[in-house]
């Protein structure tokens, strides 16, 4: 079965380091897994965006 160097790579890399699996996941919850919002801070997050106008170069 074919296997590209990226993945070789990849596989080697992880039983090389498989402590990397860990801290790939701490990584991915610092910038995407976010807790739910409160109704009141999605109310303030609402009420706090600027309304663009429909031409971004009218004056």
């Amino acid at each position: 079965m074919y296997e590209s160097e990226h993945t070789r790579f990849m596989r080697e890399l992880f039983a090389k380091k498989p402590e990397l699996a860990a801290e790939q996941q701490r990584g991915r919850a610092i910038w995407w897994d976010r807790p739910a919002q409160s109704p009141e801070d999605r109310r303030r997050a609402a009420e706090a965006q600027v309304r663009q106008k429909a031409y971004p170069y009218q004056v």
